[in-house]
């Protein structure tokens, strides 16, 4: 399909997805489809519309666990058949569709997104005009073989909103936003708890800075005031489009995040060091802050070895705050790629001997927990089965570790309960193994009066022929 969208007229778009999320060992994702984040991002925004052009399976599955997640508005959806894809009615149907939903009284934007199959045919999406109507309009492509993870389709869509906001507030006046702090402000690059940014703007106070907006964010002024800020903090470190962006307006982008004590100091220092503020003043918010983040840490400790992996982007943030909770952590993987925002991160935890792996397979999850034996393993959905399966206490990470706070004092000792009461629950988990013993497990899972048989020589005989036949097809194709 990549060939395909190339001899189409992809290949610029589908270079720069190169570069901005080089892959790792695997070609495709291990997980959700990328689109879901670029939908996600649309979604949560105000006065914002999306429609999606591609197969209807794959358009019935984004809308689904969208919906699931809790988006509560219309998904466009602009289908296609054989014909009208090869002979360019599919592009005047989207053209058709996005003249018709240009509302200014309902919308201020209108996304629409261009999932595998039109991707790889080509359809042009940058021949949409700018504006119909006073709506902003803006086409993306997010195909599964050229954006690996769906926390990196977000960055396509904020990249690509932050480009058209930048444009606009060069050209002109543009619309002030609600509110307006009367001091700098520090703009947060990827989604977090809720309760986070309030706390890093806490931090920031003692300094005469501010919190900015989040980005994405949930509506399209946000986007200037992110624009108009004194430095970017890369809280998720895999917005490469989105830092692209800050750069080209001339706005310093500052990595890692103000987790636990050395990370709180780290950065506060950092971003004094970003904008040009006084050792004395970094110093007066360090010193008002480390030592609560040091007590809250010390009361609430964690005592264990733990894996951690997952793919929001903020694994290495997590391992960080186990670390100086007092947890053996021997392994962090995440989906995103290694980029110099998580060099600080990647640094602090290798002195600690944590292996960092970036772009990591399933199979390198599970081969970390079957290596390291650890007490809990943190991961995604078939990595917690597996450790659970060897009786090995486990939490999904994305809703039970990243939903909840991290930085500054409210994130400290945030994760001691939840992750004590899993390290905890080792004895329920020998119980239950105990009591299962004997049911088998793979071609004999279950309970059965006379156990089946394995014959793998069944299995050896069909996969010789089933390679045959792919050589044979693949000779007569040549």
């Amino acid at each position: 399909m990549r060939d395909a969208a190339a001899k189409a007229g992809k290949s610029e778009i589908l270079d720069r997805y190169a570069a901005d999320y080089p892959k790792g060992p695997h070609d495709q994702p291990q997980s959700m489809c990328p689109a879901f984040g670029s939908l996600r991002v649309g979604l949560r925004m105000r006065r914002t519309a999306t429609i999606l052009s591609g197969s209807a399976c794959c358009v019935y599955g984004l809308t689904f666990t969208s919906h699931f997640y809790g988006a509560r508005r219309t998904v466009g959806y602009v289908p296609f058949s054989s014909e009208t894809l090869v002979t360019g009615k599919l592009f005047e149907d989207i053209r058709d569709a996005v003249h018709q939903m240009a509302d200014p009284d309902l919308y201020d934007t209108i996304v629409i997104t261009n999932l595998c199959v039109p991707t790889a045919s080509g359809v042009p999406l940058q021949l949409l005009p700018d504006v119909i109507n006073g709506v902003r309009i803006i086409g993306i492509d997010v195909p599964g073989f050229g954006v690996p993870t769906h926390a990196e389709a977000k960055d396509v869509l904020a990249g690509a909103m932050l480009s058209y906001a930048r444009k606009e507030a060069m050209a002109g006046p543009v619309a002030a936003p609600a509110e307006r702090p009367d001091k700098p402000t520090i703009t947060l690059l990827g989604e977090m708890f809720p309760a986070d940014p309030v706390g890093i703007s806490m931090m920031l106070e003692p300094m005469g800075l501010a919190a900015g907006p989040v980005v994405p964010t949930r509506e399209w002024r946000e986007l200037y005031s992110a624009l108009d800020c004194a430095a970017v903090a890369a809280i998720h470190p895999f917005y490469t489009a989105s830092v692209r962006e800050f750069e080209a307006a001339g706005r310093t982008v500052v990595g890692s995040a103000p987790v636990g004590r050395d990370g709180t100091a780290a950065w506060l220092a950092a971003i004094g060091d970003a904008c040009g503020i006084s050792a004395d003043r970094v110093a007066a918010a360090q010193n008002k802050f480390l030592p609560a983040i040091a007590g809250a840490l010390a009361a609430k400790p964690i005592k264990g070895r733990i894996t951690v992996s997952g793919y929001e982007g903020s694994e290495l943030l997590v391992a960080r705050l186990l670390v100086e909770s007092g947890a053996d952590v021997r392994y962090v993987g995440t989906a995103c790629p290694k980029t110099r925002w998580s060099d600080p991160d990647r640094e602090w935890l290798e002195a600690k001997g944590v292996h960092i792996q970036y772009r990591a397979s399933l199979e390198q999850d599970i081969a970390a927990v079957d290596a390291f034996q650890p007490d809990l393993a943190i991961g995604t959905t078939p990595v917690v089965q597996h450790a659970k399966s060897q009786a090995i206490p486990a939490l999904y990470f994305t809703n039970l570790i990243s939903a909840r706070p991290l930085m500054g004092p409210a994130g400290a000792g945030s994760l001691a309960q939840v992750i004590n009461g899993a390290l905890g629950n080792k004895a329920r988990f020998d119980t239950m193994r105990e009591f299962f013993a004997g049911v088998g497990e793979g071609y004999a899972a279950g309970i059965w009066e006379d156990t089946p048989t394995d014959r793998p020589q069944f299995k050896a005989k069909y996969a010789a022929k089933m390679f045959a036949a792919a050589k044979a097809e693949e000779a007569i194709g040549s």
